[in-house]
């Protein structure tokens, strides 16, 4: 990648100025240069969201609550199985509502229905496959999903920054040498981050493709996983030697 740059020289020999037209605004030093490089680092997902519906409708109320209660009961059990505290798995929303007939002329009231949403995020990529294999087996839970994203920006912002720096004393040393030169101490710095994170979605279920056809290779083996980018930009002000 290719810096953006931008210069700020002042000279004693010059004795003139070359203002830059990035950001900030600064006020022009004597012996100082200013620099501007964009910085950018490139990082694996490191989370998979599992998600899934739990939904139950029986004819009152009180059944709909108690199937749905047994469903959830065996969603932490394969929880716990896995080596995770059902604690770890978030509820999105409950709901519980009657469901009615419109077709005759005044509706009617035909059953209830519960709906619950659950997310698990994962660190470990290997406890994603028995999970949803468990979860579809038991027929527990509907539009299963799974999303991979990027969990810990700091690291990856930390890394953007120090490429960005690392490209803006480059360019400054060059410029500092070309005019006979030497470059000093950080004066100044700013920094601004920029995050691309996308969550990759992996539509379910995956056991049922694997049945489909066993001993075959994994849809993604062999491919690359699809990366999130953050990119930062630094500005820095040397003193010239």
């Amino acid at each position: 990648m290719k810096a953006s740059i931008t210069l700020l020289v002042a000279l004693l020999l010059a004795g003139t100025f070359v203002l830059s037209q990035d950001r900030p605004t600064l006020t022009a030093q004597p012996n100082t240069i200013f620099v501007g490089a964009d910085g950018k680092y490139e990082a694996n997902p490191d989370t998979a969201m599992v998600q899934f519906n739990i939904s139950t409708q029986e004819d009152n109320s009180r059944a709909a609550y108690d199937r749905a209660s047994k469903a959830a009961e065996q969603v932490r059990q394969i929880l716990r199985t896995n080596g995770i505290e059902p604690s770890a798995a978030q509820v999105g929303y409950f709901s519980l509502e009657p469901v009615y007939d419109y077709k005759p002329a005044k509706r009617k009231l035909v059953a209830y229905r519960v709906n619950t949403n659950v997310s698990l995020k994962l660190k470990d990529f290997s406890k994603i496959a028995p999970i949803v294999q468990q979860l579809s087996d038991g027929d527990i839970t509907d539009d299963q999903s799974i999303s991979y994203m990027l969990d810990d920006i700091d690291a990856a912002k930390t890394k953007a920054v120090e490429d960005a720096y690392r490209r803006a004393r480059a360019s400054a040393e060059a410029v500092a040498h070309a005019g006979g030169r030497t470059l000093g101490e950080l004066i100044y710095a700013s920094v601004d981050t920029f995050e691309n994170i996308r969550p990759t979605p992996m539509m379910q279920p995956m056991a049922k493709m694997a049945a489909m056809a066993p001993g075959a290779p994994a849809p993604t083996e062999g491919f690359s996983p699809q990366t999130s980018s953050v990119t930062a930009h630094v500005n820095a002000m040397f003193s010239l030697k």
